[in-house]
């Protein structure tokens, strides 16, 4: 009996793992073209004037579809939606998604059309510094006005990844933003340089453009899929349901429970329209702490987004099962594939920043100083990686355990640590747009180990010396790759000097070496998971080449 228990649990884990494996690929697609993306952005606007006023207006809806995909409506209505999924009420479930996506064309939509009205009055809010330079305020506004729909279409598109994955279908909501991102950077050139001085649209407002647009299909490239396992949309208004008001019960706390490092960020961004740099003046920080952050977006999408979203659904069956056994198992495993990928990418990214951000961005109005000045902000953003990943893990343990509250205190807590460390490192120790990055680092780190010690506390125990075991090897093996890494970037930096090239020739040479001595460091150190992890994400590479020879040989 105990050896059946043992499987369901070692299956239970590795379905979780293959799962992320999935979404894994799906978001490395997304978060590949998210940066081919930008590299566009900084080499048509640079870091400056322009592309600080499109930030600002892309980062309201943004917010909102941070707090959506990956947070409060997610976390509040998977739980909810797959405990009708596990009762066998399937017409109930379907029923329920009709009554949110509902409720988010009446709410989203009004809520969009007051930031349309009001867009002005955000940006005094949010930037008040973009006053000081002539033409940036009015930028700003305009940029927010045109991509406020794109909150309401993000959080459809948000609420149909909730359905396909309570039914176990990652690939195709993951993918969604690849599509977004390629389709959105199409749009936008084709309206702001290419028609845009025949219809009198300015380069950087049909970006802007572009991102509605690139809403838009985010949104119907999954239609199908939903319509596949049987949902299919029709208004239904019912707002006394009993899963209704569940997870508007959920969902309250959850959007500040969620929104700590997005929310930090806003505080940042009012923080950083204020300073002055020495050689570019007012423009500048916003945009080197959006390129970082951006950058960041990889190995967090990667594996702090695909193992939550992949446990989200796993978690709440055990919880609507009360089998806290399975729900403990299932998170301690989730939280070590966390650390054994963020750790080593956390060192990677901080020898390794500025060479990466010179081979992707530096180029046309982007140059060797916006270089240096975005490195040093991601190496300041890399210190939080694992925080920032794990919190991805651990808040949604809490929402399905019906818990919102826990995350949302922790929430507050944070947004106030991070005011003050903010406001301390800029104020006493002058550290520039570098201390915004650091402080969002230091909120994430502790965060995530308030989040663990109440978890901890409340499920009693998380397999807690089986995590510090495998945390400490990992980071000692994470700390041997870094020190060939150091010395590759100290002599190739003397030896091949700067640039683009040089850059791409030293990440040719490190790369591979730094993957090299971990994988060794693993095997040396006995951290089976890594091997396990390897085969996760090949997995899906390998079935289709398996059926792809099958075909052959037919």
């Amino acid at each position: 009996m105990a050896s059946t228990i043992n499987l369901k649990r070692t299956e239970q884990s590795e379905h979780v793992a293959r799962s992320a494996g999935i979404v894994s690929i799906a978001i490395f697609m997304s978060r590949i073209t998210g940066l081919i993306r930008e590299m566009v952005m900084a080499q048509k606007f640079g870091a400056g004037f322009a592309y600080d006023a499109f930030l600002l207006g892309f980062r309201i809806p943004n917010l909102t579809r941070d707090l959506f995909a990956e947070g409060a409506l997610s976390s509040a209505f998977v739980p909810v939606f797959t405990a009708y999924l596990v009762r066998g009420e399937k017409e109930e479930a379907a029923r329920l998604s009709n009554l949110v996506a509902t409720a988010i064309i009446c709410i989203v939509g009004l809520v969009c059309v007051l930031g349309i009205v009001f867009g002005p009055l955000l940006v005094w809010l949010l930037a008040p510094g973009y006053s000081a330079v002539p033409g940036k305020f009015e930028l700003a506004a305009q940029m927010t006005r045109i991509m406020f729909p794109f909150l309401l279409l993000v959080a459809l598109a948000a609420q149909a990844m909730g359905v396909l994955n309570a039914n176990d279908i990652y690939g195709v909501p993951a993918m969604a933003s690849t599509f977004f991102n390629v389709s959105s950077v199409l749009f936008g050139l084709v309206v702001g340089f290419w028609l845009g001085p025949h219809i009198g649209v300015s380069p950087i407002e049909g970006m802007a453009y572009g991102v509605v647009f690139g809403g838009a299909v985010q949104l119907f490239w999954q239609i199908p899929a939903m319509r596949k396992a049987g949902f299919k949309f029709k208004p239904e208004f019912g707002w006394s349901h009993p899963g209704m008001q569940q997870i508007f019960r959920l969902m309250a706390p959850a959007i500040v429970g969620s929104a700590a490092v997005q929310i930090n960020v806003l505080v940042n961004t009012n923080f950083a329209s204020r300073l002055t740099d020495p050689l570019r003046g007012p423009d500048g920080p916003v945009s080197w702490l959006a390129y970082s952050f951006r950058f960041m977006q990889l190995p967090l999408g990667l594996f702090g987004v695909a193992f939550a979203s992949a446990m989200l659904p796993s978690v709440a069956r055990s919880a609507a099962a009360a089998n806290f056994e399975e729900f403990r198992k299932t998170l301690s495993r989730s939280l070590n594939m966390v650390f054994l990928l963020t750790i080593p990418s956390s060192i990677g990214l901080v020898i390794l920043g500025r060479p990466i951000i010179g081979a992707i961005f530096q180029g046309g109005k982007f140059d060797l100083y916006d270089t240096d000045q975005t490195a040093i902000a991601l190496s300041c953003y890399s210190v939080g990686l694992v925080g920032y990943a794990a919190t991805k893990v651990l808040n949604p343990a809490f929402y399905a355990l019906q818990d919102a509250r826990t995350p949302m205190m922790v929430s507050i807590l944070s947004i106030a640590i991070n005011f003050g460390a903010a406001a301390l490192l800029l104020e006493f120790f002058h550290l520039g747009h570098a201390a915004l990055a650091l402080s969002t680092s230091l909120v994430a780190v502790s965060g995530c180990l308030l989040l663990f010690a109440l978890l901890r506390r409340r499920l009693g125990g998380i397999d807690g010396r089986y995590l510090v075991h495998r945390l400490t090897r990992i980071s000692a093996g994470s700390l041997v790759m870094g020190v060939p890494l150091w010395l590759i970037d100290r002599e190739m930096s003397r030896r091949v000097g700067e640039g683009r090239w040089a850059d791409l020739a030293e990440l040719a040479v490190a790369l591979p070496v730094g993957f090299a001595v971990f994988a060794i460091m693993m095997h040396v150190l006995k951290i089976d998971e890594a091997r396990f992890a390897l085969s996760v994400f090949t997995a899906p590479f390998q079935r289709r080449l398996d059926r792809l020879r099958g075909r052959i040989s037919k």
